[in-house]
């Protein structure tokens, strides 16, 4: 899920374990997770199941996985993808780490499962220098996606995030860590740029596909490539705060997501659903030009959250394109579509101004 490895592997390995980091999403990912998994899965599911065939392809014995609880499916991945490799004859160790929900005793167990015999705080010190990564990678994304709109050589923003995950993986401390986030702030901020005022779409929609540049068709490069900026609602480090690390932070963003999204969807629906829509009010009062909404193809939250959009775009007059997305998608056909989207918004500017 987009640079969730960067923060596990670097937890894994101060933990002394040998991580094995399946390669970046692809066809053939996609290929071997749709074969064995059910039809009706949705695309996150099929994806995770390719990913871990891969992994074990180059000798992974263990698999740590991610649970959770509440109205989506997500909560039965675990179960259903250690049946599926058990039928297909694999004999891995699979750990599901459900969110904590009160259940600190059941959470700490299963840490030191993976804690190769170490004392929990040495477990929570390895975790927090994973996250400390993946906040310092957030961060940068977050400042090239205004870069990427401005940027006169395409590509460069691109280069330096790459480069810089590539380094911070290596890091092994936080002052190396505290001097490459340095370094590429300094690079992004002397990217040459063009003198425009970009058009500005937020990019909200199901976790995992809003994180996974390869199921998302790269969306926000694409955006990025025809002058817009992007800001998304979604980053790993949000995920974590709200799954592991109880804090004030999680519980405002709650309170603003049922406030914003109250007139037309009251109550938590699973996954991000009330996410989407209330990130439709929230960006239009923001004065963003438009919001792109993308969801896997049978994602219940993200249905319930498409069939309420129309409204809230009618509304506050504030377009919305939803990419549905499974393994059939072309990037030819969601290149089409945001193309055309980009051009109504600027039309739509351009008679605003006049």
């Amino acid at each position: 899920m987009g640079n969730l490895w960067l923060g596990l592997k670097t937890a894994l390995q101060e933990l002394g374990h040998d991580v094995i980091v399946p390669p970046k999403p692809s066809k053939r990912t996609l290929t071997l997770g749709s074969q064995y998994s059910p039809e009706f899965a949705c695309l996150p599911l099929k994806i995770n199941l390719g990913c871990f065939l891969e992994a074990i392809e180059q000798g992974a014995d263990t698999i740590i996985m991610a649970g959770g609880v509440g109205p989506c499916r997500f909560g039965y991945y675990g179960a259903v993808q250690r049946r599926i490799l058990e039928d297909l004859g694999y004999k891995v160790n699979f750990i599901i780490f459900d969110p904590p929900q009160g259940r600190w005793g059941e959470f700490l167990n299963d840490l030191k499962k993976v804690g190769n015999g170490k004392p929990l705080y040495r477990i929570f010190s390895a975790l927090l220098f994973g996250i400390r990564k993946l906040q310092v990678m957030d961060y940068l994304e977050k400042l090239g996606h205004k870069t990427k709109a401005l940027e006169i050589k395409k590509g460069e923003t691109t280069h330096i995030l790459e480069k810089t995950l590539r380094r911070l993986d290596e890091a092994s401390s936080y002052k190396e860590v505290k001097r490459i986030r340095e370094e590429a702030i300094e690079e992004l901020l002397s990217i040459p740029k063009k003198d425009i005022d970009p058009i500005k779409v937020a990019v909200t929609g199901e976790i995992f596909v809003v994180l996974e540049p390869f199921v998302n068709m790269e969306v926000e490069n694409e955006l990025g490539k025809m002058d817009v900026e992007v800001e998304r609602t979604l980053y790993i480090t949000d995920w974590v705060k709200e799954h592991l690390i109880p804090s004030l932070q999680g519980i405002r963003k709650h309170h603003l997501l049922e406030q914003m999204s109250k007139p037309y969807l009251g109550h938590f629906v699973g996954g991000d659903g009330q996410l989407s829509v209330a990130s439709a009010v929230i960006y239009a009062k923001k004065g963003f030009h438009g919001m792109v909404h993308l969801m896997p193809f049978t994602c219940m939250p993200e249905i319930i959250a498409q069939s309420i959009l129309p409204r809230v775009s009618k509304d506050l007059s504030f377009p919305v394109l939803t990419l549905v997305f499974d393994e059939h998608t072309g990037k030819a056909g969601v290149l089409t579509r945001l193309e055309a989207f980009v051009d109504l918004l600027r039309r739509k500017r351009m008679v605003s101004v006049n």
